[in-house]
């Protein structure tokens, strides 16, 4: 056996492979999603609901004012989806997609927090039917999976399908939030303001 006298020496023990971060660091957002999701049922069940948070001049009762907020965070929702499947190359869309992105999801998550806090507060966590079960939980699951695509927007390296599929859970939150409320309230009560 020769050996090459020009050939890279290979030092022993060959060094550790380099590893990317684990798994733990995607721990952190899923415990303050829990932790987050927990606290609201938590606070919403032991609560006093006051039935009544506020309303706002021209519309109907507060009920009225939850439904087209909660339409119009909805509303942002799609733009959401849209956008996101523009970003991700699914659909065409122009270089600002990213933006519009950004800022739709800002701005419904804006209308969702006074719906939220009208909930919590006037309504609490209420499991008297089904319905009302499923807004309750779904509400506290939607703003801790929330949390937690907040956080993983800072990871660096992410695996290239992990934001979609808590993106996708924040929409599908929301969708089910909205079925369950002012869809419903339209429904039962007309669509009035």
């Amino acid at each position: 056996m020769t050996v090459d006298p020009n050939a890279a020496t290979q030092s022993w023990p060959s060094p550790e492979p380099e590893r990317g971060p684990g798994p733990a660091r995607y721990l952190i957002p899923a415990l303050v999603a829990a932790a987050v999701a927990v606290a609201l049922g938590a606070y919403g069940k032991v609560h006093d609901p006051t039935g009544t948070a506020f309303n706002l001049a021209g519309f109907s009762s507060t009920g009225a004012v939850k439904s087209w907020l909660a339409t119009v965070a909805f509303f942002f929702a799609l733009v959401q989806l849209v956008s996101a499947l523009m970003v991700y190359g699914k659909l065409p869309g122009p270089r600002w997609s990213a933006t519009l992105h950004r800022w739709s999801g800002r701005a419904a998550f804006l209308v969702a927090v006074p719906v939220a806090v009208h909930c919590l507060y006037a309504l609490g966590f209420q499991s008297y039917e089904s319905r009302v079960l499923w807004h309750s939980v779904l509400g506290c699951f939607f703003f801790g999976v929330f949390s937690a695509k907040m956080l993983l927007l800072r990871s660096e390296r992410l695996p290239g399908w992990l934001l979609p599929i808590v993106g996708g859970l924040v929409f599908t939150a929301l969708t089910i939030l909205w079925l369950t409320s002012a869809l419903w309230f339209f429904r039962t009560f007309g669509v009035t303001t």
